[in-house]
């Protein structure tokens, strides 16, 4: 099929093709995709589904800004996309979660969730600045809820749940062409000495690196990520980056803030939260931040240096989980210890290029 253009607007014409042209992992419901769309659409689908529960991601440029698991929503959450926490469904809970990570980035976003969508999360979407939705369904009505928005160019793919991809990867680049394996090796965690919890969030962490461009680290608390870090050179700018996402969204709760999360557009109201935690004077701050606790944060490289542990450690962190294997793989692990933070070496790297 055609592509509305390539990477850039210039980039055309620009063109997808089905490997196996009996079957494709994606029908395009309605509206004319991208080269972009269709990587965001690929990318989020496999992180959702790769969760085994209702899940949801936002994606903005082939990165997720949040992800999460379905669980609850605090006021904040509530106010700000004017729902009921009491009556709201797994499955738009979920894409509350992983949108208010980091909702200025997730503007414009790229949406993926794991369950077919129905009208309470259609209504949601109705509501909030995104471009397009991958799902394996759509209820009776959502489709044209949805694709009444942005003009009509709103995007709307159905994934093929039972779709198996090629164990082969493929990519021409320059007149080269590179191919390898499928990244599939298993992500689990199995410190026996971490609590439930944190083995979830550490795993959800994991998923969330794997299809989140390199370096890459995720901070992950109750199912959901707090701060997600892409595409830096450095690690550690990585994740001071995404330590500072995890700050702006625990000073949003903070107490003086409470009656900024009502009225307005959705946008609107996260714009209001955030001009007001600048306001807070350093000592209120500082003194709500280390009140944020339990957070787990995964790293798909090794963690090079214990810089990158003390600058986790900033953000409430107590899990960590890294390949391991540096050069300073000893020294990393003596300044989680100094910290009090539990430390799981996966043996397995998570880049995405």
């Amino acid at each position: 099929m055609n592509l509305r253009y390539g990477m850039n607007p210039h980039q055309r014409p620009a063109a997808l093709t089905a490997i196996d042209p009996d079957r494709s992992p994606f029908r395009f419901v309605h509206g004319e995709p991208s080269y972009i769309n269709v990587l965001d659409a690929a990318a989020g689908w496999e992180l959702v589904r790769a969760l085994g529960r209702p899940a949801a991601a936002s994606f903005k440029h082939v990165s997720p800004a949040g992800a999460a698991v379905a669980g609850p929503i605090d006021a904040v959450q509530a106010n700000t996309y004017g729902l009921d926490p009491a009556a709201t469904g797994p499955l738009t809970r979920a894409y509350v979660r992983a949108r208010d990570a980091d909702p200025k980035s997730s503007y414009g976003d790229f949406v993926a969730v794991s369950e077919p969508v129905d009208a309470e999360l259609a209504d949601l979407l109705r509501r909030v600045v995104s471009d397009g939705i991958v799902a394996p369904g759509y209820a009776p009505g959502v489709v044209a809820t949805l694709s009444a928005k942005k003009g009509g160019r709103f995007l709307v793919v159905e994934a093929d749940p039972g779709f198996v991809p090629p164990p082969v990867e493929t990519r021409e680049v320059y007149g080269l062409r590179l191919t390898q394996p499928r990244d599939e090796a298993p992500l689990t965690v199995t410190d026996p000495a971490l609590p439930d919890a944190a083995v979830e969030d550490l795993r959800l962490g994991l998923v969330i690196a794997r299809h989140t461009q390199s370096n890459s680290v995720a901070y992950v608390r109750g199912g959901m990520a707090l701060g997600v870090g892409a595409g830096q050179q450095s690690r550690v700018d990585c994740t001071r980056l995404a330590g500072a996402k995890v700050d702006t969204w625990w000073l949003r709760r903070h107490p003086a803030l409470s009656g900024l999360a009502e009225g307005g557009r959705v946008q609107e109201v996260v714009a209001r939260q955030i001009r007001a935690t600048a306001a807070l004077s350093a000592v209120e701050r500082a003194d709500w931040l280390r009140g944020l606790d339990g957070v787990a944060f995964v790293s798909d490289g090794a963690l090079p240096f214990a810089d990158n542990v003390d600058e986790a450690a900033r953000h409430g962190v107590r899990h960590i989980a890294e390949p391991g294997d540096s050069v300073r793989a000893a020294e990393v692990a003596a300044r989680a210890a100094a910290h009090g933070i539990t430390l799981t070496r996966t043996g397995v790297r998570l880049f995405r290029h």
